[in-house]
């Protein structure tokens, strides 16, 4: 039986790591940090397989995995928020740099934008328009119902629509907000709806 054991072992270890990229870009676009986003990665897929036993076979298991990674991060923010970290901003302003292209300044004020949104509705739309997950599976791993996630997806359009259709004078892009993270979305762009 070490065989099948084995062989089952390897069978979970390989399915977990097909979704490694998912979870990446969904841990970066949470934490606006590629380094930070890949701890949470790996601290979910230890997780993930110290917990194996819990999966149901037949489940969605990237819904789960996503569910691991959310309730970890949002558990780091909780312990986090007594912490101050850069607190005069040196640090932040001395990593910024100027746009080169015009393109990539667009991209930066969608990035800016999705930063300003609060952790739930930012949450969601990823979720929903990157993630490509249905409401229902959304609302899974956000612990809410999916009338809660809609809502949430709506708002955050909303928002991220007035934010980047503002005069440039009005606009809450035009300085980078000091608690904003900077979000890394590489290859969740494209799906956004």
């Amino acid at each position: 039986m070490p065989f099948r054991k084995s062989q089952q072992s390897q069978s979970i270890s390989h399915e977990l790591l097909e979704h490694t990229s998912h979870l990446r870009a969904f841990a970066i676009s949470l934490c606006g940090d590629r380094d930070h986003g890949d701890d949470l990665v790996q601290e979910t897929l230890m997780k993930a397989l110290a917990n194996i036993d819990s999966f149901k076979p037949g489940t969605n298991m990237r819904s789960w995995l996503f569910t691991i990674l959310r309730n970890t991060y949002f558990t780091q923010r909780r312990r986090a928020r007594h912490e101050v970290r850069d607190a005069d901003g040196a640090m932040a302003a001395s990593l910024s740099s100027e746009p080169q292209q015009e393109p990539h300044l667009d991209f930066q004020d969608f990035e800016r934008a999705l930063a300003l949104l609060n952790d739930e509705q930012r949450e969601a739309l990823i979720l929903i328009g990157a993630a490509g997950f249905s409401y229902d599976e959304a609302a899974e791993i956000a612990g809410c119902s999916s009338g809660t996630v809609k809502s949430r997806v709506n708002r955050a359009r909303t928002k991220l629509s007035q934010m980047l259709s503002a005069e440039p004078e009005q606009s809450p892009l035009k300085a980078p907000h000091p608690a904003a993270p900077t979000t890394a979305m590489g290859s969740l762009t494209p799906g956004l709806r």
